[in-house]
């Protein structure tokens, strides 16, 4: 490799890193305007964070999965991210009542689980980038905006369970951001192999979408539904998916 091959992977990783540190964090940015939420607040935010999660996993990952590979590489990744994500959920603590103190570990550990479902699926994310590079300009930087706006609404999902589980908003930013870093390891093994497996872009998809599946379902959906009576949660989580097709769509 010469010295402007390597000024060019260099510069592709640097793109990813933006992409995928600017768009999740960001997103923390909606905590800033917000004191001490209210559990009605709450409840509609997790049900909004859930819908855009439930949108990114259903009409974004699976089925880019599904396109790079195959049915069955696709659900192997699906199942994996699942299963390792069941797994970690029994590691971490668990709170079974609503106190002030264990909700706001429950949301805590919510926060963590959200961010490896975010940085696992950015570093396929990371690979569709580098690898486009690899193809072309326009089309390396055309998914990295894509990218970057898509990682927007994972930011705010994170940043508001982070929030309610009473981490500083310090911390909540760096964390984002931190969630989004995987995306410049993606985008420099695209560049560097010039291209990347459809298979191994499928089963990593996949894991992701798996990853974000088993969070969405038993973290933030459940929570939002616990945290006030009525239909808040399901209104916030119906907004959450139209929003997210907006923003896929852009």
């Amino acid at each position: 490799m010469n010295l402007l091959e390597l000024s060019d992977v260099i510069r592709i990783t640097v793109i990813g890193l933006l992409a995928g540190g600017v768009g999740t964090g960001s997103g923390s940015l909606v905590t800033f305007f917000t004191r001490n939420p209210a559990p009605r607040f709450l409840s509609m935010s997790l049900g909004f964070a859930a819908g855009m999660m439930l949108e990114v996993s259903f009409l974004e990952l699976i089925p880019e999965a599904i396109a790079q590979g195959n049915f069955f590489s696709g659900s192997a990744g699906l199942i994996g991210g699942i299963i390792t994500l069941l797994l970690l959920d029994n590691i971490l603590p668990h709170y079974h009542h609503y106190s002030k103190e264990t909700r706001q570990g429950r949301f805590r550990k919510m926060g963590i689980l959200l961010g490896i479902g975010i940085a696992l699926h950015n570093i396929p994310e990371g690979l569709a980038i580098g690898a486009g590079y690899a193809s072309s300009e326009s089309l390396g930087l055309g998914l990295a905006l894509i990218m970057g706006i898509h990682n927007f609404p994972e930011g705010i999902a994170m940043a508001v369970t982070m929030d309610a589980g009473g981490i500083s908003k310090l911390k909540i930013f760096i964390g984002t951001v931190l969630a989004g870093v995987p995306m410049a390891l993606g985008a420099f093994l695209g560049a560097l192999l010039g291209r990347v497996s459809p298979l191994i872009l499928s089963l990593s998809l996949g894991f992701a979408g798996g990853a974000m599946l088993f969070v969405t379902c038993d973290e933030l959906i459940p929570d939002a539904r616990n945290l006030a009576q009525g239909h808040l949660a399901t209104v916030g989580l119906l907004c959450g998916v139209v929003t997210g097709i907006f923003i896929a769509n852009l």
